[in-house]
């Protein structure tokens, strides 16, 4: 009998991956202003008759939402193993401290 050797799994970036802290950001700022539009002033006079304060926030829930369902379907894999960096003469030498 052989044994089938599952390979292990991927690792990804997760939490730290841009996208999801872009659209935990966007996120939060759609609901503040969804619920400025909803509860607050609309300012019409101001606006033309349009509650920009609604409009905006669902615009940023929407790409909130885009966002998080990107970094969920297409998340970034990190290597298991990553080479060594040769010398390179363009990075500065480490500062030795006396």
């Amino acid at each position: 009998m052989t044994e089938k050797t599952s390979p292990a799994p991927k690792k990804t970036a997760g939490a730290f991956d841009i996208r999801n802290i872009i659209g935990a950001l966007l996120g939060l700022y759609g609901v503040i202003l969804l619920l400025a539009g909803i509860f607050g002033d609309t300012a019409s006079a101001k606006t033309g008759g349009v509650n920009a304060n609604l409009w905006t926030g669902l615009a940023l829930l929407v790409v909130s939402v885009i966002f998080l369902g990107w970094a969920r379907l297409k998340p970034i894999v990190v290597p298991a193993d990553v080479e060594p960096v040769a010398d390179d003469p363009t990075r500065p030498a480490p500062r030795h401290r006396h």
